[in-house]
């Protein structure tokens, strides 16, 4: 099904959280998207149906959350998957054996392994490239060139890629535009409209928020790329189910409200940190130290909650100044309402070749932080406890 969003007067984000994707149900009244815990549905005769048929094609909660999803990002079409690393997956089987991928090379480790260990056998050629220059990217593009991968924030040293420079040079080239704008959110960043084409989401972290649920999505405006992808998510069935959509549209209600202390308590974390002795570097774009700070205004509208630090010392301190922490907690993932800490190297990057690590900087002495939205004195105090 074209699950596109309605033709209204553009509204500002906080009104699209709360009323994207909604309307009453139409027997009950009830002003929340029933979940439709089905797996198929009757039909009045073979092949009539009332737009539904069985619910990997689709599903009326879905539907919902589809609808919202593409308005946060101010798109014609929304499409959920049941992770990340799915939505990533869609996108690559746009691909045929031959086709050159331009990757950033500062990339989620799960996006990097896929590529490298799953696709790269099939004959695509991923190519991981520094895009901090978007004029270098021109001497990289080839005649088979077919996408440009960009992550921005970039994970986890929250380098900053010039969204528009980078998709003016790929279509000229004849390539696409992707664009993973998890780490911004749609709060702080709106790739389509900077001329990305295609933009992804792990809606596990910010739009999900409470580290409770997996999911993906792609957003983007091509009718006929949509059509691609919706096959792709048909045929593939890496869906989420009619629960997970239900949380995921009740989480996107509060998504501008906790997208805003997110950002605020990274600013005073960002702060704090690069007071304290025991870090050598703080890596955030709201800092004016960030030698891309000027680029990060320019695209986008906030922060959000990341925050990357460089300690002192040895691994052993690392480790300690770890065990020591009570209100960040060590864990993988992010954008969930609590603060959490991860070691790079060891846990969400360990899948990266150690060459390609050291190479672009991840190292033993890097933490990333993802601030939540608790009292922002309580992380700094926890924080400054644990550095000693």
């Amino acid at each position: 099904m074209q699950n596109n969003t309605k033709n209204r007067a553009p509204q500002g984000i906080e009104t699209v959280c709360v009323h994207a994707g909604v309307e009453p149900e139409p027997v009950t009244g009830a002003i929340m998207t029933p979940i439709f815990q089905t797996s198929t549905y009757v039909q009045s005769a073979p092949g009539e149906h009332k737009g539904y048929d069985y619910s990997r094609g689709g599903n009326p909660t879905r539907t919902s959350l589809e609808i919202a999803l593409a308005a946060l990002e101010r798109a014609k079409h929304g499409i959920s998957f049941a992770s990340g690393l799915a939505a990533v997956h869609a996108v690559a089987q746009l691909l045929n054996p031959g086709d050159h991928v331009l990757v950033c090379d500062d990339v989620y480790g799960g996006t990097g392994r896929l590529f490298r260990r799953l696709f790269a056998k099939y004959g695509i050629d991923f190519e991981f490239a520094d895009m901090r220059n978007a004029s270098d990217l021109k001497s990289l593009m080839r005649p088979k060139t077919k996408l440009v991968w960009i992550e921005t924030p970039t994970n986890p040293l929250l380098r900053i890629v010039d969204i528009s420079a980078v998709a003016q040079i790929a279509k000229s080239a004849g390539a696409l535009t992707v664009v993973d704008n998890t780490f911004a959110s749609p709060v702080f960043q709106q790739p389509l409209a900077l001329g990305a084409d295609i933009v992804l989401h792990s809606t596990t972290k910010y739009i999900g928020g409470h580290s409770d649920l997996v999911g993906g999505a792609l957003m983007l405006n091509d009718d006929s790329l949509a059509e691609q992808l919706r096959f792709i998510q048909f045929a593939g069935g890496a869906v989420n189910a009619p629960q997970e959509c239900f949380i995921l549209l009740r989480s996107i209600k509060t998504l501008a409200l906790r997208m805003q202390r997110h950002h605020e308590n990274a600013c005073a974390v960002a702060e704090a940190l690069s007071r304290m002795s025991s870090f050598s570097e703080v890596i955030f774009p709201g800092l004016e130290s960030h030698p891309q700070a000027a680029l990060a205004r320019a695209q986008m509208s906030g922060y959000a909650g990341m925050v990357s630090v460089r300690m002192n010392g040895s691994f052993e301190d690392v480790k300690k100044f770890l065990s020591r922490l009570q209100v960040f907690s060590l864990a993988e993932s992010l954008g969930g309402v609590e603060s959490l800490v991860n070691h790079p190297e060891t846990m969400t990057h360990a899948s990266v070749p150690p060459d390609h690590r050291k190479k672009i900087g991840i190292d033993s002495n890097l933490l990333r932080f993802s601030v939540g939205i608790e009292t922002a004195q309580d992380l700094i105090d926890d924080l400054k406890a644990a550095a000693g």
